[in-house]
């Protein structure tokens, strides 16, 4: 079993207290009864994260907008699940639905792993979005170093030479300096 799928499910039926219904969920094989979870009213947030997940895991798009809303949520395990499961979903619109969030300043609190999923699928959004995001990061006395620190991290790893004066610019953030000078050396110098 997938360690991300397995820590998933244990989480869950810890939350569920292993009822009969997630259980029932967990079990099943069958892709359609997972993609109604989604749809059909009244059910448990942890059942339609259940099912989004195993969706996701195994391509189904049905899976899409339910992991998009999950990778948004306030409890960063569930924030978690959808990143790695939307990984590995191949849908299209993941990369612009994750730029979408990470730049989405009213949700800033919740950017950490919409940022981390863009730095993983080395989208064409990818290193404008971390740029946009890292931009409104370096004002003084901002709150969100973590998600500040991500995109530092994430542009170094990305490489793209459009980041550099951002990360020369976050030079001078105490919370981010060792971070930039690593992301800076790795960008190719002709890039």
């Amino acid at each position: 079993m997938d360690e991300e799928l397995r820590s998933l499910t244990e989480r869950i039926r810890q939350e569920t207290g292993g009822s009969a219904a997630y259980e029932h969920l967990a079990a099943t094989r069958d892709p359609g009864e997972l993609a109604e979870v989604l749809t059909a009213p009244g059910q448990p947030l942890w059942a339609r994260e259940l099912a989004a997940f195993r969706l996701g895991l195994a391509g189904d798009r049905r899976a899409f907008e339910s992991l998009v809303l999950l990778l948004n949520h306030r409890d960063p395990q569930r924030c978690v699940g959808a990143a790695y499961a939307l990984a590995r979903l191949g849908d299209p619109r993941t990369a612009r639905a994750a730029a979408a969030l990470a730049t989405n300043e009213l949700r800033v609190a919740y950017a950490l792993h919409p940022v981390r999923l863009l730095v993983e699928l080395r989208a064409p959004e990818s290193v404008p979005a971390l740029i946009t995001t890292l931009e409104r990061r370096l004002r003084p006395h901002d709150p969100y170093r973590r998600v500040a620190l991500a995109c530092v991290e994430g542009l170094g790893a990305l490489g793209d030479g459009r980041a550099r004066p951002v990360l020369t610019e976050a030079l001078a953030h105490p919370a981010l300096a060792e971070a930039a000078v690593d992301a800076l050396a790795r960008i190719p110098k002709s890039g």
